[in-house]
């Protein structure tokens, strides 16, 4: 079947484009220019592109615009929500990697735009006469000022993805420290033996540590809610009414419900893109948070056999093609990797912040690739470790029973009772003989078995400092 094409003209010359098509010239140009990444702008990006491009087209027509003209500036607003609601991603085709910054992916839209309200008017497409990607769709605007604002709406709908996401596996690890607080095991330092401690309260941590990200990733909202739009190119309003710099972003505000603010200086809002690093640096430390808790989750259960063994990963899937039995921790792999990811997309936007020129920064794509990446690897990063795995973690309570009665560690709880070089000595004998601490110490009659299990005992080993000062009995 033969292609039909429609011409159109820009700045260059002109450009054939499939008649079907709801792009138009400039976009034609970008799938020729731009064939970099091999992936078209986040799907995220492109529904905030809608919202914005809607309420820019509202406050527009709130001022006259298309007056006397209702169904096209109705037919304006009905692509604009199409858009916002996922019905028109499919046209947003130019590559997530361009120059420009992000001028194809505004035109994109732009063309996108116009051509489905013409489609909504019963013209065809082309016909921008009736209704222009420019002089109508991006009436007011500017791809430097539109592009960010999106950017920032798509983020911050991100996080709020990403704050559920960890707030879902904190309150995992909070189940499994209350499952597992009666398990003593032996805490470790720098991979040696050193005191005991309770599987529940390493679990705890874990908790902690992820309620500390879920605050930070909260917080950070703030910085991504105050917008240039309005600013059109460079942050002074070029060409768009006083009346519309001072209204576009309170419409952005009633669309989406979030507190959107305009910038007091435009112009330093347009130029600088530091928010971008800041917010990007918490998901970094989300990021170390995970790859920490992975490596920490692979080493706990290792082996089974021949390595630590304390904990029961889920069994997801045969772990090798030649060795018979084996399963491997494959979703604390697999996250650490979206963390490591993370960690590299965070050194790349500070790079694409940093390079900025002048008035605009010109790698704004790039930058809103690897942050909106970055903000979905997390939020699926976290479910996956969660549903797959944190969930379905079981103790091995006997093997850490014996690695307990094994380990020197058993000693150190002696410390507070009988003092250091008595439990010293416990462990030297011990070791001469062949027996366990515990049995030494009994036999020898250093404690009785009711004390040294008391001192070994969850509630023990979690006690925060000693319950009497040494010589002077309990404190008061």
């Amino acid at each position: 079947m033969t292609q039909e094409y429609r011409i159109e003209h820009d700045l260059i010359g002109e450009v054939a484009v499939p008649v079907e098509a709801l792009h138009g010239v400039h976009t034609q140009q970008a799938l020729e220019n731009f064939q970099l990444s091999g992936h078209p702008i986040h799907e995220k990006l492109i529904r905030a592109f809608g919202t914005v491009k809607l309420a820019c087209a509202r406050t527009n027509r709130g001022l006259g615009a298309w007056q006397g003209d209702d169904a096209k500036a109705e037919a304006i607003e009905r692509a604009c929500g199409e858009l916002a609601d996922g019905r028109l991603s499919e046209h947003i085709v130019v590559d997530r990697l361009q120059g420009g910054a992000g001028t194809s992916a505004n035109m994109n839209v732009n063309e996108v735009l116009a051509n489905r309200a013409l489609e909504i008017l019963g013209e065809p497409h082309g016909a921008y006469a009736r209704v222009s990607p420019l002089d109508d769709i991006n009436l007011h605007q500017s791809t430097n000022d539109t592009f960010p604002t999106a950017l920032r709406l798509a983020a911050i709908g991100l996080l709020h993805d990403l704050e559920a996401q960890v707030l879902a596996l904190q309150e995992a690890f909070q189940a499994k420290e209350k499952e597992f607080a009666h398990v003593v095991k032996v805490g470790r330092t720098q991979y040696q033996d050193a005191v005991l401690t309770t599987l529940g309260r390493e679990m705890g941590a874990y908790a902690e540590a992820l309620s500390r990200d879920r605050w930070r990733i909260y917080k950070c909202e703030e910085r991504l809610r105050v917008v240039n739009l309005g600013g059109t190119a460079i942050g002074t309003g070029f060409a768009a009414p006083r009346q519309y710099i001072f209204r576009v972003v309170d419409e952005l505000r009633e669309l989406t419900g979030i507190g959107f603010a305009r910038a007091e200086n435009l112009t330093e809002a347009t130029q600088n893109a530091d928010v971008f690093v800041e917010v990007s640096g918490i998901l970094k430390a989300c990021a170390a948070s995970l790859l920490k808790i992975c490596s920490d989750l692979r080493l706990l259960s290792s082996g089974p056999e021949a390595g630590l063994g304390e904990i029961r990963l889920p069994k997801r899937q045969a772990g090798s093609s030649i060795m018979p039995g084996k399963v491997n921790p494959v979703i604390p792999e697999a996250v650490s990797q979206v963390a490591m990811l993370v960690m590299g997309h965070d050194s790349t936007i500070a790079v694409a912040v940093a390079a900025g020129s002048l008035e605009l920064n010109p790698f704004l794509p790039l930058i809103a690739a690897c942050l909106l990446d970055s903000l979905a690897f997390l939020a699926r990063g976290c479910e996956t470790l969660r549903r797959h795995c944190v969930e379905g973690i079981e103790a091995d309570e006997e093997r850490c029973r014996a690695h307990v009665e094994a380990s020197s560690a058993v000693a150190t709880a002696l410390v507070p009772e009988i003092g250091y070089d008595a439990a010293c000595e416990v462990v030297r004998r011990a070791r001469d003989s062949g027996r366990s601490v515990r049995d030494t110490a009994v036999a020898e009659g250093v404690l009785s078995a009711e004390q040294f299990d008391e001192l070994l005992s969850a509630e023990a080993v979690c006690r925060l400092g000693s319950p009497q000062l040494p010589g002077r009995g309990t404190e008061e």
